[in-house]
């Protein structure tokens, strides 16, 4: 008998989490090679170049499939948060009209715009 488990019920790791320890296991292996070095242990720093290189690329894949927003610090991330600028809200409103006064239809211009929106949050 199986038993699927839903996305809410599996708990997550943290990508910033994974990152942290592999970066130590990054920077111990490096010590390690040269430790191993120093006392002409060609194996054992052979050894630990091969450990060192998987924390390289464990880390490069662990940034590639984590969204920008898991990789921020929580502050950072509050702060990337998008906010309205009257200003501009103003000036897409005016360019709206324009195009609504030239003939365009309003609807499909609003679309168009919010669908702008949705490329620009990555959506």
């Amino acid at each position: 008998m199986t038993t699927s488990t839903t996305t809410a019920e599996t708990p997550r790791l943290n990508p910033r989490i994974i990152r942290r320890v592999v970066l130590v296991l990054f920077v111990a292996g490096i010590a390690a090679m040269i430790a191993s070095s120093i006392a002409d242990n060609n194996g054992a720093a052979v050894t630990f170049g091969l450990l060192t290189t998987m924390a390289a690329v464990s880390l490069v894949l662990v940034t590639a499939v984590s969204p920008a927003e898991a990789l921020a610090k929580p502050k950072e991330a509050k702060a990337s948060t998008p906010s309205t600028n009257p200003q501009t809200a103003k000036d897409v409103e005016d360019r709206i009209e324009r195009l609504v006064q030239a003939g365009a239809n309003e609807s499909e211009v609003r679309k168009l715009v919010s669908r702008a929106v949705d490329l620009g949050r990555g959506k």
